[in-house]
């Protein structure tokens, strides 16, 4: 991240009731520099220094399709400058955004995750928020845009740290939105007085140690502060869980889709009150799927050809449930 975002948040912090952060976070980004490089962020950095200097007349954080500015903001020289700028930084996996008229139609609507959500959630008017796996940050505007005072998103991938500048450029570089590149292991125990709302959507399933996990989230949060979890899950009782032989939809890094029973009792064994179910829905090809600006394949490609109801490797097809909670307190 740049010197200047990194002044930004550290400076919010230091006045803020997360300043026990800053006793850890220098090192930690240090440290992440260190142990996460990548090829391409040479090209990156060079990216965004050249984006072309253009003024939003307007920008809505409230529409599902996050918009910046409009196409009377600047001519076509420019917004095809713009475009190579965008298109560079493909594939573009959460969304949709639309720059100064160029829609940025991503691989998953975004959009409708965050409407199955947003009804049950406490108000974030004025809250701290935290999202966890943040993505190239397309949560994170709608939670400032439906109030929150602050929102800082955490997610290790650079190149969605590069998008998420990209579209803060445009936004607002003064507004109080921002992305570390780090991992929710690095969160500290901020002893009940954390973030207000923590969200954790698309993760759980990816740790190898989910109730690790669920322990970090609860210590990011303030006494009473509420948990948004949404992962997969499968059919079954609050003994039932799945471990993938190796791969499920095509993906590696999958280790434990529990049921939402058994996901309600790894809540509730630690410590989290308030349990309540708000939502379980099949992924559909509608909601994830290759556009122009993703690459490679999509959900089409991880579901069996010949049973939609069932992965490739013969798993349950993905379904999705979100589960609010509050910390104790």
């Amino acid at each position: 991240m740049n010197a200047n975002m990194l002044g930004t948040v550290s400076h919010f912090l230091q006045t803020s009731r997360l300043a026990l952060w800053l006793d850890s976070l220098p090192a930690q980004l240090i440290q992440a520099a260190a142990e996460n490089p990548h090829g391409r962020q040479a090209e990156w950095r060079a990216i965004l220094d050249a984006l072309p200097e253009i003024s939003a007349s307007s920008v809505d954080f409230n529409s599902n399709t996050m918009r910046i500015g409009v196409e009377n903001d600047t001519d076509v020289a420019v917004r095809e400058r713009l475009m190579g700028s965008l298109k560079s930084l493909i594939p573009w996996r959460k969304g949709p955004y639309k720059l100064f008229g160029i829609p940025i139609d991503t691989e998953w609507r975004s959009d409708w995750k965050w409407e199955r959500v947003f009804p049950y959630l406490s108000p974030l008017d004025g809250r701290l928020v935290l999202d966890v796996g943040c993505g190239s940050g397309y949560h994170m505007w709608r939670m400032y845009g439906s109030g929150a005072e602050a929102v800082i998103g955490i997610d290790p991938t650079l190149l969605f740290l590069a998008q998420f500048q990209l579209i803060k450029h445009y936004a607002g570089e003064q507004l109080p939105v921002w992305m570390l590149p780090l991992k929710s292991e690095n969160l500290p125990d901020f002893h009940q007085k954390g973030f207000d709302t923590v969200f954790s959507m698309g993760v759980l399933y990816h740790r190898r140690d989910p109730l690790g996990h669920l322990q970090e989230l609860r210590r990011a949060l303030r006494a009473g502060g509420e948990l948004v979890l949404e992962t997969l899950v499968v059919a079954g009782d609050e003994h039932t869980a799945l471990m993938p032989h190796d791969r499920y939809a095509k993906m590696r890094n999958v280790w434990f889709i529990p049921s939402v029973p058994m996901l309600e009792l790894w809540l509730k064994r630690l410590g989290f009150a308030h349990i309540r179910v708000v939502d379980v829905t099949t992924t559909t090809v509608e909601e994830q799927r290759c556009t122009p600006w993703s690459k490679g394949e999509s959900l089409a490609d991880f579901l069996d050809p010949a049973d939609s109801s069932s992965t490739v490797e013969g798993y349950p097809a993905p379904v999705r449930a979100t589960v609010l909670a509050n910390a104790p307190g």
